[in-house]
């Protein structure tokens, strides 16, 4: 029998607030624990909650950026559950009413070419505390400790509808929304500190069939590559189970990517088990045309609409504008070096290969690079006028990203003497010093080794420290050889 996956998303995102969503705490990341944690978070005697404005202005950015509803009335609802992590004994979030409904992420699919992913809706949560297992109580004596530094962090969960089939669309899907969050400043999507997880809703069904089977939630996913293998192992369990002859129990299950497997954890909860009621500590919120409108002027361009333009107005493969925009500082560099007056595919090369390996390398962000647009593309034009060939360049980047010569490229090529070496003379004289010291190979060409013709080439180039313009070395040595 063939089987086809049914898959929707969770996704938590951390808001990018520098207090809490009901409280004036602090959300930094790697504070000493439980010092971020006030009265309000914890619920102490007497407190009462205080909605963060900037939360919700976030959460209305995304409504806006998906093409969702901003529901002009929403409610704060308790989730009524019982962790130790849960200080509350309830989490505050939004459940009939979220500030957000509706909306899209376009995807493309390995299998089905572009889609598009439906979202159900975006709501905005209280994040609860962290259970920490080791490290803790004597030998032999298991014990849990509690940070509850995260209580209270803000949280808009974004849920999708089923419309996945793969692992592959899933991870694609996720990176998109990772991007998107990032690209209007709602979320610095750290992953591994916890700022971006997803929960994937698993399960399987007979191809062709419309009834959706039976689900498995598998919780905190922290890594694209994690959410991969995770749905990849469900979705073989869940067929393997049931060609067996057995059943699939609705149940939320966790992921061990050192057995890469996933476990069960607990049964799955249903609404009506968390006791959703309105938290009588909040009003409505309500939100008016007017505020929307001034979010949506401070949006930025998005990136399918910048994808878009880049491959119209510069002449960008799919391919190219895709990458460029994947980061809204990689779009800002290339448009700063592409407007000096390069050739845009110049620049995006750039862009995407030398500039992201040298970010890659420093384990910096594109922002805070030591090399601007403007510097690049003075870089650029050298390539293009000739003044030094691409090999060299590279070396003049290496010097600009170290601040040499303040990292004007002009000043470096002075400084360095890495002016291109394109007077015919001078190379004709170094091509015939390479002929007669390397007789061996010469002969090796005029016998119809094409790659002895590359070993002279490369023979000049290194006689003339790679000043040499190559389409000059290469046409004169041809020349002389024939």
């Amino acid at each position: 029998m063939k089987w086809e996956a049914v898959i929707g998303l969770e996704t938590h995102a951390q808001l990018s607030t520098a207090s809490k969503i009901f409280s004036g705490a602090a959300t930094a990341f790697g504070a000493a624990p439980n010092t971020q944690a006030s009265a309000v978070d914890i619920a102490l005697p007497g407190v009462l909650p205080v909605l963060n404005k900037g939360a919700v202005e976030r959460a209305i950015k995304f409504g806006l950026a998906v093409a969702g509803t901003i529901n002009k009335r929403s409610v704060f609802a308790r989730k009524n559950y019982f962790y130790p992590d849960l200080p509350k004994g309830y989490q505050i979030s939004q459940y009939e009413i979220p500030v957000v409904q509706g909306g899209s992420i376009r995807i493309d699919s390995p299998s089905r070419g572009e889609i598009d992913v439906r979202l159900t809706r975006a709501h905005l949560e209280e994040d609860a505390g962290k259970s920490l297992h080791d490290g803790f109580g004597a030998a032999n004596h298991a014990v849990s400790a509690i940070d509850l530094n995260r209580a209270g962090t803000p949280l808009l969960e974004i849920v999708s509808e089923p419309d996945m089939r793969s692992a592959e669309e899933a991870v694609a899907y996720a990176k998109m929304l990772h991007g998107l969050v990032r690209w209007i400043g709602i979320c610095d999507g750290n992953m591994q500190e916890g700022s971006f997880r997803c929960d994937a809703n698993v399960s399987v069904r007979p191809a062709g069939e419309t009834k959706l089977g039976t689900r498995c939630e598998i919780k905190n996913l922290n890594s694209f590559r994690f959410l991969q293998h995770a749905i990849e192992f469900e979705i073989r369990r869940q067929i393997e189970l049931i060609e067996d002859g057995g059943t699939v129990e609705q149940e939320t299950r966790l992921y061990d990517p050192d057995r890469n497997e996933t476990r069960s954890m607990r049964s799955k909860e249903d609404a009506q088990d968390y006791r959703y009621f309105p938290d009588p500590d909040l009003p409505p919120l309500v939100i008016d045309e007017t505020w929307i409108s001034r979010l949506r002027a401070e949006l930025p361009e998005l990136p399918a609409a910048k994808r878009e333009r880049f491959e119209r107005e510069y002449s960008l493969s799919a391919k190219s504008a895709g990458g460029l925009t994947a980061l809204p500082a990689l779009a800002t560099l290339f448009e700063a070096a592409a407007k000096s007056g390069v050739n845009a595919t110049l620049a995006a090369n750039w862009v995407l290969g030398e500039f992201s390996a040298a970010v890659n390398k420093a384990d910096i962000s594109p922002d805070d690079a030591p090399v601007s647009g403007q510097q690049l593309g003075a870089l650029l034009k050298r390539i293009e006028d000739g003044t030094i060939s691409g090999k060299i360049a590279k070396e003049v980047f290496d010097a600009m990203w170290t601040g040499e010569q303040g990292g004007d490229a002009d000043a470096i090529i002075g400084a360095k003497g890495l002016r291109q070496i394109s007077d015919s003379g001078a190379i004709e004289k170094v091509i015939d010093e390479v002929i007669a010291s390397n007789p061996a190979v010469v002969a090796y060409y005029k016998a119809g080794k094409e790659k002895a013709f590359n070993s002279l080439v490369g023979k000049v180039m290194s006689a003339t420290r790679g000043k040499a313009d190559p389409s000059q070395v290469t046409a004169l040595l041809k020349k002389k050889l024939a």
